[in-house]
């Protein structure tokens, strides 16, 4: 056995709650044969007891029968408390000029994350702040469509950097903005993570208070992408009351949990229809986002009801955030949520 042939096992050797190895994340520091003995040394920046020694025992199941003998393999794991200094546990940094960096996630599709996402980003705007919107769903990119603009395409600055496109105040970048409409995505992951990261930094975002990451849906290899790439101050859950909604939420939140990121609280999306005559109907199902913010101690930063507007006008690229809070109550819970977080973006 070489040193190269322990490090391609523990290309097997998965972060533990994702697809992506421990090799192609950057934690393992050095891979040695020393006396014929297997000497691998890990370093991993969490709180969470369970990730160092599930990865402990993944290493010794793939390595002790390569090496013959369990006393040949010898695991080395340097735990480390996570930074205060704006880096993530995999040694992310911040963009240059850009202050905050806010994921909004989901565990599941369809349950209205990018229309969640743009109406708050216009809604953040609209408090005096300066905000970015990049769409990081690479497959289904929507952003585009939604903000008026799915015809444009970006231009290139003088350092090759790629200029967002503006739209209502917003600096956006999306896939959608390289494509044309019926063109898929159709690349597998190392490539798709390149893409993410590019979209990073190699975008001219400028001077922003706020980035706001629209995530793809899941609690895939993207995901983890991002907080290996920048340093993330919080992230956002959108789900919508059905239990079956809240089954992946729970994921998400976990997923940002293990990664240190904390979660600035729960967005429930579709939580009632109102009649004319004012009376409520829950739909999908009365009180779940609530129940999972009581359970996880975080808070319910906003309820959106359902009002056929927001579809309408997410097709024609004028979401509903742009409307005044009295001509629309979805409008007015997006801004009220923006003006929840205006402390945290602000500071």
């Amino acid at each position: 056995m070489t040193s190269e042939d322990i490090s391609k096992a523990l290309g097997n050797v998965k972060y533990p709650g994702f697809s992506r190895d421990i090799i192609s994340f950057g934690l393992v520091k050095a891979c040695e044969i020393e006396n014929d003995t297997a000497v691998v040394k890990i370093q991993i920046q969490t709180q969470d007891p369970k990730i160092p020694k599930k990865i402990f025992e993944d290493c010794h199941t793939i390595l002790d029968p390569l090496m013959g003998d369990p006393a040949k393999v010898r695991i080395e794991i340097d735990v480390q408390n996570p930074t205060s200094t704006g880096e993530t546990s995999t040694g992310a940094s911040s963009l240059p000029g850009v202050k905050r960096i806010i994921a909004i996630g989901s565990g599941k599709g369809g349950v209205g994350k990018s229309t969640v996402s743009s109406n708050l980003a216009i809604a953040l705007s609209k408090q005096g702040l300066k905000v970015g919107l990049l769409d990081c769903d690479l497959y289904g990119p929507s952003v585009p469509l939604m903000l008026g603009v799915p015809h444009h395409q970006p231009q290139a600055d003088s350092q090759d950097r790629i200029i967002p496109i503006e739209a209502h105040g917003l600096k956006l970048m999306s896939m959608g903005f390289l494509l044309s409409d019926n063109s898929p995505v159709i690349v597998r992951g190392p490539l798709a993570n390149r893409y993410t990261q590019q979209f990073l930094q190699q975008v001219a975002w400028g001077e922003l208070d706020v980035l706001v990451l629209d995530l793809p849906p899941g609690t895939g290899d993207i995901q983890l992408t991002l907080v290996q790439t920048v340093s993330i101050d919080g992230a956002i859950i959108v789900t919508t009351p059905q239990e079956v909604a809240m089954i992946d939420a729970r994921k998400a939140a976990s997923m940002f949990a293990k990664v240190n990121v904390p979660i600035l609280g729960f967005i429930e999306n579709m939580s009632y229809f109102e009649c004319d005559h004012g009376k409520r109907y829950h739909l999908f199902g009365e009180g779940g986002a609530q129940r999972e913010c009581d359970r996880i101690k975080v808070p319910l930063l906003g309820q959106i009801p359902l009002e056929p507007i927001i579809g309408k006008r997410c097709d024609g690229g004028d979401p509903t955030a742009l409307l005044s809070p009295s001509e629309s109550k979805a409008s007015a819970a997006f801004h009220n949520v923006a003006k929840t977080l205006l402390d945290h973006v602000s500071a």
